[in-house]
């Protein structure tokens, strides 16, 4: 199944943010958002597309880029990246094996007028978490527990060792 990514809605349901303003906070934030996909997705990155809004980006912005496996496009020829989702998907020959994540019900109709699936932010990011729990691998903001011996077991987990 191919994940389209609504980038700036899904950083916004987040939280995820960079700690300084301007250009450079966008490029930190959205760095940001993107390390937590490829955390969540592990081996599923490489069948994920983020869209990015990029009407008004500052120039020497790539219009696509690989970030962990994940396609990363900004929407440089688009007047947002709403426009670019719609057209993905209804440009697709199998719309049913897409599932659009997006609070954005404009992007929610267009996935469901070709029959594939859409999801809010709010209820991916819960259940991608409530997954990667269930795989044995802590959620990426769980607090660790206090040290004892069972800590070293929880690290492990968390380091992959």
């Amino acid at each position: 199944m191919t994940l389209i990514v609504d980038g700036y809605n899904l950083l916004h349901a987040s939280g995820v943010f960079g700690a300084t303003r301007g250009p450079r906070g966008f490029e930190q934030s959205r760095n940001a958002l993107l390390d937590l996909l490829v955390d969540l997705l592990g081996d599923k990155a490489g069948d994920t597309i983020v869209v990015f809004d990029a009407a008004h980006a500052p120039d020497g912005l790539p219009a696509r880029l690989s970030h962990g496996g994940i396609r990363v496009w900004f929407a440089r020829e688009y007047p947002d990246a709403d426009s670019l989702i719609e057209e993905l998907v209804e440009d697709d020959s199998a719309p049913t094996h897409l599932l659009v994540v997006s609070s954005d019900r404009r992007l929610q109709a267009a996935a469901r007028r070709r029959r594939a699936k859409a999801v809010s932010c709010e209820e991916w990011l819960a259940d991608a978490k409530a997954s990667r729990q269930a795989r044995g691998r802590p959620s990426p903001d769980a607090k660790p527990p206090e040290p004892g011996p069972e800590g070293a077991d929880y690290w492990k987990r968390y380091f992959g060792l």
